[in-house]
């Protein structure tokens, strides 16, 4: 199949651009398509997207390497988080918002993000701090609530203790450090060479290239983990971990026989979850300047494929975000 962006689209009132996955098959499996335009019921608004972010999970979904997607859901539009105003109201939701208000979300995989129009609950949006833009705000979605729910609700990341995160520099990495350091936690970070300074902007104390030397070497008496990389890097930190620390890891996390008896914990591999209450905390810290959402690159929404080639194969520091508008 060509890029999306070698695709012909007609213009259509009733139908939105979409990011659409019909077969498994990666980047390559993308096509751009018109599809029908929801309408809100009830409790629901109607959101003209105007951002919506490229995360790790979409190429794995479009790979074929999601479990929780399997061919019997496609076709799927896909994405997870997006930022836009809104377009119309369900008759329930008039007094929780109004027409043009520049909202953000973080929705559930069934609905599809990377889309013109998409259709959720009103509780499920939160408004758009001042002075953030629709790219930032569509990469926070995800992102931040995978960080804040692995720092704080997995690994009860608390001010004073100490944090390893792996694979800093990435779009939940970038975000989990700004978070440690507002909690008033000591961050080291693990990044490539070429990420180093910036994670060290983002306030963490100590950075190590991963492969200019062996990070428990380096790192001891660590309270939490938060291994994004997953793999071999997972088994070797239990090593740096305190007697009574925790693992938390967003990929497979090392199994209980690696811990060669010591006191420490593995949690369960997470999948971060939608909570507005959250991601409006988040927004919160953004308003304050405490916390900021680095956006890498930014593809047009016909350039799907590439946006998502990007993502997987280019370690881009920070977020990757489409553009509707």
């Amino acid at each position: 199949m060509t890029d999306a962006a070698d695709q012909t689209l007609s213009d259509d009132d009733t139908a939105a651009l979409s990011v659409v996955l019909s077969r498994f098959g990666g980047a390559d499996a993308l096509s751009v398509q018109r599809m029908p335009i929801p309408q809100p019921q009830d409790d629901e608004v109607l959101v003209r997207v105007r951002a919506a972010s490229v995360n790790p999970v979409d190429y794995k979904i479009a790979q074929g390497k999601f479990p929780p997607i399997g061919e019997d859901k496609l076709p799927l539009i896909l994405g997870r988080d997006l930022a836009g105003t809104v377009e119309a109201m369900g008759t329930r939701a008039h007094y929780m918002v109004r027409h043009g208000d520049r909202v953000m979300a973080h929705i559930g995989i069934d609905r599809g993000a990377q889309s013109e129009f998409v259709v959720a609950k009103a509780v499920e949006f939160i408004a758009i701090p001042e002075g953030v833009d629709f790219p930032e705000a569509a990469g926070a979605g995800l992102a931040s609530m995978t960080a804040w729910q692995g720092l704080f609700d997995q690994g009860g990341l608390d001010n004073g203790q100490t944090v390893l995160i792996h694979g800093a520099a990435g779009g939940v990495g970038h975000l989990a450090v700004q978070f440690a350091k507002w909690k008033g936690a000591r961050v080291i970070a693990t990044a490539s060479a070429k990420d180093v300074d910036f994670v060290r902007s983002l306030g963490a104390d100590t950075v190590i290239d991963y492969k200019a030397g062996r990070f428990e070497d380096q790192v001891s008496d660590v309270d939490l983990v938060l291994d994004l990389i997953g793999g071999d890097t997972g088994e070797r930190s239990l090593a740096v971990l305190r007697e009574g620390g925790i693992l938390v890891s967003t990929v497979q996390p090392p199994s209980d026989d690696k811990k060669a008896g010591r006191d420490v914990r593995i949690a369960p591999r997470f999948m971060a979850q939608p909570n507005a209450a959250q991601l409006g905390q988040v927004a919160d810290l953004m308003a304050a300047g405490n916390v900021r959402v680095t956006v890498a690159r930014t593809f047009p929404i016909t350039e799907a494929a590439a946006a998502y080639r990007e993502q997987e194969e280019g370690h881009p520091s920070g977020k990757i975000v489409l553009l509707l508008d």
